[in-house]
């Protein structure tokens, strides 16, 4: 019988690394697809403002303006990706996501002005979006069906943190060159490896005695948008996904700025993130394949989050030893609410939209990323560093509220009914 790709126990050490091990049939190319891709955007994204700004030669403005038009042209183009991936099947514009992304990280290093840094980061802004939000969703529920489809997703999240952490090493060597030379070889390899998932995604099929997804009537083309209950789940998990700021932006300001602790705990806390992340998120997903289990799952997540706001506030104005008596387990409290978030929000993502509408509904459901995207570094920045302890409680209660709201909406007996329904009664897929 094969392993299940949701532990029902926490296990042994080994058996956590096991759990990395996927399952023999479409979940091992998966793997390797993500391995690839997570090892290319650690190598790049761990090195590259270091070089454009040192090597490159272009300012912190010109920087922060290029990677906003790229976020906004990213965010602007998930529903429509989506809508593609309905129409075509998902592995094919997958493909192509990932060989676009190869030619356009070889020129990266050759651009010499503002406008062409612009340019080349929207179009990897687009890529970047499809390959990594609807169309990998899509592909995911296509492959591995609703049961299923949420494990897998959290399973592929460790392997992309472990790849990630090793193209985060990696790149420690390019930056001690520090050289255009160097800077390149970074963007080649990346390079490279986006062409290696573009080959993988292309040889990935639906497997046999999974109907097609069907192409839809264009008046149920904007049915995600009508969704009341879908939206609601998009809302709610971004929120709670206001994590990643805090864990980025937040909590190295806070330390360096408002505690007697070290800067280098920083780097030592965002560590144990990984490792937690990479060896537990299989385990924290069980639940999640249910509507029922990833509300709960979002309750767990507000409460755990809410904790930790909670903590990093305690901490504020202690020396280095007694600063660090509060952030460890901040951190802690703040990685296994980010484990429940993820494991909850796929768990809506892949439960709540009909089958055959899936890539439109993840491309709605990708909007709850943008929103922490645009809004998190800015509202984190002004809570924490203008209101100190009073703007973490209020994060806090943010976290908290969002929480039991998710659990009000997605925990109880009598389901709503999805706004999609109106026009047509959606199939569901037998499984």
């Amino acid at each position: 019988m094969p392993r299940s790709p949701l532990p029902t126990t926490l296990g042994s050490p080994l058996d956590l690394l096991r759990d990395l091990v996927p399952e023999p049939g479409a979940a091992r190319p998966m793997a390797a697809l993500t391995l690839a891709q997570s090892l290319g955007t650690g190598l790049f994204l761990t090195s590259s403002v270091i070089f454009f700004t040192r090597t490159a030669g272009f300012s912190a403005d010109q920087l922060a303006f290029a990677m906003s038009i790229a976020g906004i042209c990213g965010f602007l183009c998930s529903m429509p990706v989506g809508r593609i991936a309905d129409r075509f099947g998902a592995g094919v514009p997958l493909a192509i996501s990932y060989a676009l992304l190869g030619p356009l990280f070889f020129v990266y290093p050759f651009v010499d002005n503002v406008a062409e840094f612009a340019v080349v980061a929207a179009l990897i802004g687009v890529c970047e979006t499809g390959a990594g939000g609807p169309l990998r969703g899509a592909l995911i529920h296509a492959l591995f069906g609703k049961a299923k489809a949420s494990g897998v997703r959290a399973q592929m999240r460790s392997l992309f943190n472990l790849g990630f952490t090793g193209g985060a090493a990696m790149a420690g060597l390019a930056l001690a060159d520090g050289s255009r030379s160097a800077f390149i070889a970074v963007t080649s390899a990346n390079a490279l490896l986006q062409l290696s998932c573009a080959v993988i995604a292309f040889r990935l099929r639906q497997p046999a005695g999974r109907e097609p997804i069907s192409t839809a009537p264009a008046k149920r083309s904007w049915a995600a948008i009508r969704d009341r209950r879908f939206l609601l789940a998009t809302g709610l998990s971004g929120l709670l996904e206001f994590y990643l700021p805090v864990l980025t932006v937040g909590m190295p300001l806070w330390i360096v700025h408002r505690t007697g602790a070290p800067g280098a705990l920083t780097a030592v806390l965002i560590a144990l993130n990984t490792i937690m992340v990479v060896l537990f998120q299989s385990v924290a997903s069980r639940g999640s394949e249910t509507v029922h289990g990833s509300g709960r799952l979002l309750v767990r997540a507000g409460v755990l989050l809410a904790v930790a706001c909670v903590l990093f506030a305690l901490s504020g104005g202690r020396g280095a030893v007694w600063a660090t008596v509060f952030l460890v387990p901040s951190l802690i409290a703040l990685t296994l609410g980010e484990l429940a978030q993820a494991s909850g929000s796929w768990g809506l993502a892949f439960a709540l939209p009909p089958s055959d509408r899936m890539g439109e509904y993840q491309g709605v459901f990708a909007l709850a990323r943008g929103l922490q995207q645009f809004l998190g570094p800015a509202l984190i920045t002004v809570l924490t560093m203008s209101l100190g302890a009073t703007g973490w409680l209020i994060l806090a209660a943010l976290f908290l509220v969002t929480g039991l709201a998710a659990g009000w909406a997605f925990t109880r007996n009598t389901p709503w009914e999805p706004a999609a329904s109106i026009d047509v009664a959606l199939p569901e897929e037998t499984l």
